[in-house]
């Protein structure tokens, strides 16, 4: 279990104006502004559940995630992982999860990968059976056979996402912290990885935690979405009661000949440019036909298309919610 109470993080950042002089008189005169990453958050995730942690960029995610690591001790607050402090119990702590940073790696850049695998299992301490079958397992998932003898600067960016999991999981942790696992993959890679975090979570109830920008891995994978912006919590709950939520918005995609869409009560212009227009209407407010008669009386549609909100518009609209 994951538990964090009250966890606050500031950062003491060096600043200083453009320029000569400025740069000069730094050395006499140093300011510094205090960046507050993180105020006050609390939440929960059980074992076995895959819970998505979202947020804009500097919304204090990777903070946390590095503090439930062990990497940063908080200012203040309280973080529980399987009942250990993870800062004050680091040689424990580690035995028991794997975090994969996506820009960040934990292979060794000028050796063949599978050299990182073993140097990784020596450090575990992993017993020689348990790593050539996690290891076996693991590269036929993710189609790694002819990458392990090859060195990780030569590797693409997906490439090397894929090695870097593998990596994680080798001693198999009971939490698996997830910093944009798929970046930089293709759409074939993207599948694959989807599906195998499904699979050890359902087969051994693994526990993740995963923060991205890509809408779809939320989608694929979480039933759970916590939302940071701020360095707050700002919503915590089920994907589907988002769903619900936002069901009764409908997302009108035309092409049109004349001036600018205007928007009006239900009706919001999401993008209007080159006579191409996305207009996301509440039906609450105003129906679908409502909207298309209200639509056609300011251009000439030449092309249209109705669909539901998608993942990214209701994230999109949190957003704008929360003014983030």
């Amino acid at each position: 279990m994951i538990e964090l109470i009250n966890i606050q993080k500031h950062y003491k950042v060096r600043r200083r104006n453009s320029g000569i002089k400025n740069a000069f008189s730094s050395f006499f005169r140093k300011d510094y502004q205090i960046i507050e990453a993180l105020k006050g958050i609390s939440f929960t995730v059980n074992d076995g559940e895959i819970v998505g942690y979202i947020g804009p960029n500097g919304a204090g995610k990777s903070s946390t995630i590095k503090i439930m690591s062990g990497v940063l001790t908080p200012d203040q607050g309280t973080c529980l992982i399987n009942g250990r402090i993870p800062w004050s119990q680091r040689k424990e702590h580690v035995k028991e999860i794997g975090v994969v940073f996506g820009q960040r790696t934990q292979l060794w850049w000028d050796v063949p990968v599978i050299d990182s695998f073993e140097l990784l299992k020596d450090i575990y301490q992993i017993p020689n059976d348990v790593y050539q079958r996690n290891l076996k397992e693991l590269v036929e998932l993710l189609d790694l056979a002819t990458l392990i003898k090859t060195p990780t600067r030569q590797l693409s960016l997906g490439q090397r996402m894929r090695c870097e999991i593998v990596a994680a999981l080798l001693h198999e942790p009971k939490v698996l912290f997830l910093d944009e696992p798929t970046i930089g993959l293709d759409a074939i890679s993207k599948l694959a990885v989807r599906d195998f975090i499904r699979k050890i979570n359902k087969e051994k109830k693994t526990t993740v935690l995963l923060t991205t920008h890509d809408m779809q891995d939320i989608e694929a994978l979480v039933d759970r979405i916590i939302l940071i912006g701020n360095g707050q919590i700002l919503l915590d709950g089920s994907l589907q009661s988002l769903k619900q939520r936002f069901s009764k918005d409908k997302i009108i995609t035309i092409d049109f000949i004349g001036d600018n869409i205007m928007p009006s009560i239900g009706l919001s212009i999401n993008e209007n440019t080159n006579q191409h227009a996305v207009i996301q209407v509440d039906t609450s407010i105003l129906s679908i036909k409502e909207a298309i008669h209200n639509i056609s009386q300011q251009i000439e549609i030449q092309d249209m298309s109705i669909s539901s909100v998608s993942i990214e518009d209701i994230v999109v609209s949190l957003y704008q919610e929360y003014h983030l």
